[in-house]
């Protein structure tokens, strides 16, 4: 659990750097609003991420092991572009700039599968509640750093001298990593063929071909509402005239605390009512959430609705991330952790990458009252897809996971 916390904090460090954080650094530089919207287009590495996900299945660094290799290559690489973020200029620059984001999205993804990897192969499944929580609050202190505190700092220093310590954070992955457990050792695909045809073939002969197609468009929508309030939160907040020091210490600050909170919540929750029940209930918590930001547009600048806001989005949102990464793991099977999870989470992605990032052009052009209304109507169509993949009360398939049948005998057996 220790090393998925700090784990956790190194794969969730350089999305804000890429994300909300270069989008204020951004506004601040009176970069078009428009193209703001479009720069989480610089993010699509983690949408496409399982394309080459099959290499870390198959071939495995000659130091630390299969996934511990991989994560180690990734972070000093990852430090690397960091710093080399902090010499860019928005407004002069756009371009380079998105080389650099998208060159970081990469190499965040690519951590980020073997991450994903190590968490799901190192798990029991009865740890998985309590594992992805504890990712999750590692990966919420990364945001909490890389957000809430840059902000504040950009206040005070100048942009550059922020992500140059950002870069220098990275270094508690490489610490997590040199001191991680080794999973159990998994023989992994015997060729490269093999790695990349037969996790989705045993994917799609499990759940089905219909029935498996249909899951993977219940993985790119469940979120979707969430992913499209979440793309311009920043800055509809900058808009509304709070400063950024006030977004670093409340949106940022306060408001991931609320989703650490969340994801802790949800982590324990799930253990009782099972991952098809808190998938329902977290759900529809974080379609109805986007409606205290609905009331601060009507509101305008006032910080105890800005307040209330954030922490119910955030919380709400936590919960739904706990239940959801939990339920992916779920669907995994060991051998091809790597390539199975790194497929789920890319359709996650799509929302936040893909689906989402004409939220900048949608603002601008409806405003942002009916902009909040259309993102609770986003968060309907994953709802309606519940009860196909998440019937109310399977009770023994909810903790179970594919290809781990002695292991389920052995349970049967305690």
């Amino acid at each position: 659990m220790a090393a998925l916390l700090f784990l956790g904090f190194a794969s969730g460090l350089p999305l804000l750097l890429i994300g909300n954080t270069l989008k204020a650094w951004m506004t601040v530089e009176q970069v078009n609003l428009a193209a703001i919207g479009w720069f989480s287009l610089a993010s699509l590495p983690y949408s496409l991420k399982f394309l080459w996900s099959p290499f870390l299945d198959r071939f495995t660094v000659p130091w630390l092991g299969r996934r511990r290799g991989w994560l180690i290559l990734t972070q000093l690489a990852l430090i690397v572009a960091i710093a080399i973020m902090a010499f860019q200029q928005p407004k002069q620059a756009l371009q380079l700039l998105a080389i650099n984001a998208i060159v970081i999205a990469f190499l965040s993804a690519t951590q980020d599968i073997a991450a994903d990897a190590y968490r799901t192969d190192v798990l029991e499944k009865l740890e998985m509640g309590a594992g992805a929580a504890v990712f999750i609050l590692g990966y919420r202190i990364a945001l909490l750093v890389a957000g809430a505190l840059a902000l504040i700092l950009a206040d005070r220093i100048p942009w550059s001298s922020v992500y140059l310590l950002m870069a220098g954070t990275m270094a508690l992955g490489i610490f997590a990593t040199l001191f991680a457990p080794e999973p159990a050792e998994i023989s992994p695909p015997a060729s490269l063929s093999e790695a990349v045809i037969l996790p989705f073939g045993e994917f799609f002969q499990r759940q089905g071909v219909l029935q498996g197609f249909l899951m993977l468009v219940f993985i790119t929508l469940y979120k979707l509402g969430d992913a499209l309030l979440s793309n311009m939160t920043t800055p509809f907040l900058l808009q509304v005239g709070f400063t950024k020091t006030d977004i670093g210490t409340i949106q940022v600050g306060m408001g991931l605390i609320a989703t650490i909170v969340g994801a802790l919540a949800g982590g324990a929750i799930l253990s009782r009512i099972g991952i098809n029940r808190s998938l329902w209930v977290f759900g529809v918590l974080q379609a109805v959430s986007n409606f205290a930001y609905l009331a601060l547009a009507y509101t305008g600048k006032n910080y105890q609705a800005m307040v209330l806001a954030i922490n119910i989005e955030q919380f709400c949102g936590g919960l739904g991330t706990a239940a959801f990464v939990a339920f992916l793991m779920s669907l995994c099977n060991q051998k091809f952790s790597a390539t199975q999870y790194a497929l789920l989470s890319s359709l996650m992605a799509v929302s936040r990458d893909i689906l989402a990032s004409p939220g900048g052009a949608i603002a601008q052009n409806t405003g942002w009252p009916l902009f909040f209304i259309i993102t609770i109507v986003a968060a309907v169509p994953g709802l309606l897809l519940l009860p196909i993949f998440a019937p109310w009360n399977p009770k023994p398939a909810t903790m179970t996971r594919p290809g781990l049948e002695e292991e389920e005998d052995l349970w049967e057996t305690k």
